[in-house]
């Protein structure tokens, strides 16, 4: 397994919540986790129902065999802080320049800076030892921003080549590509077994291989559970109409008189049948299209109520019967 486990994937697949799950899996059998977050939405928060995360490394969970999951929200200015403090020893000059409003400047009119220092950080804490030489974290998953801009959010080095030449952010730069690029990192993608979400994960995969970066599995998320089957769903469509009455009236719903609520129930129930039928095949051609890219996949199951704290849980049990962790 990749040290840094990088999800990403088209906005409302649940990659926060796959993340999320990600993490606990990983954190089996004594293993720490680190958990996180770039996009500034705390949603890491919302799904593990505690308060919202400070700039620093929090426990927030323990999974099954005393495994520890830390998150962290990764605040941009704080990380340039940080940058400036480690290269230039700035202190409370540092923070003058955030109260000046500077360091929000030249987050803004360099936004490949921005994804250097978000990127750099969770790189740092991949790259972290203790001083026993034992990394401090057994693995960092990182919910990255979507799909859509994934490639240009990792491919720091290509953000940085017009800002700086030479230098501690060029080094910057250097360093994180070598963690990003390497064996260490395995990007993964969120899907549903959408058209939109099918393609534009297509997408993505292709960019990021022709950006090197390492593609690792693709997980369908909210997978609705399979009620009917081809077979069933051909024999539904030669029964006759009057035969669904009666079968309808046998289970006690409705009289088996024309008019009756039984002869009621039919059309919606066949029309209901129709949509599954549908949804049934559309589904079956997006496996197809995911299983023609050669990469290991996976599939979560939709939890109808909702996801909770037990939801998570039960999703990354999901995540490591399915051998992802």
């Amino acid at each position: 397994m990749s040290r840094l486990q990088v999800v990403s994937g088209k906005g409302g697949t649940g990659k926060t919540t796959v993340a999320a799950a990600l993490a606990l899996a990983l954190a089996k059998e004594g293993k720490r986790t680190l958990l996180v977050e770039v996009e500034g939405r705390q949603g890491i928060a919302q799904l593990f129902e505690t308060e919202a995360l400070p700039y620093e490394e929090r426990k927030i969970a323990v999974a099954p065999g005393g495994g520890e999951v830390y998150a962290l929200a990764i605040d941009p200015e704080l990380a340039l802080l940080d940058y400036l403090q480690m290269f230039y020893k700035l202190g409370s000059a540092g923070r003058a320049l955030k109260k000046l409003g500077a360091i929000d400047f030249a987050t803004t009119i360099a936004p490949g800076l921005r994804d250097v220092l978000l990127t750099g950080k969770a790189c740092e804490a991949v790259r972290r030892k203790e001083r026993s030489g034992r990394f401090t974290y057994d693995y960092v998953v990182m919910d990255a921003p979507p799909t859509g801009r994934i490639t240009r959010f990792l491919n720091v080095n290509d953000e940085v080549a017009g800002l700086a030449k030479i230098g501690p952010i060029h080094n910057q730069a250097q360093a994180v590509m070598r963690v990003l690029k390497s064996p260490e990192t395995a990007v993964h993608l969120v899907t549903l077994l959408e058209e939109m979400p099918v393609q534009e994960t297509v997408d993505g995969i292709a960019e990021l291989r022709s950006a090197r970066l390492p593609v690792g599995r693709i997980i369908v998320n909210m997978v609705r559970p399979e009620v009917l089957d081809t077979a069933d769903l051909e024999l539904l469509r030669s029964v006759p109409r009057s035969t669904v009455a009666r079968s309808l009236s046998s289970a006690g719903l409705g009289g088996a008189r024309r008019g009756g609520h039984a002869e009621r129930l039919v059309d919606p129930l066949l029309t209901q049948a129709e949509e599954y039928s549908e949804r049934y095949t559309l589904e079956h051609e997006q496996r197809a299209v995911l299983a023609e890219l050669g990469l290991p996949l996976h599939e979560l199951p939709l939890f109808a109520e909702g996801m909770d704290l037990a939801g998570l849980y039960e999703l990354a049990r999901e995540l490591r019967e399915q051998g992802v962790s």
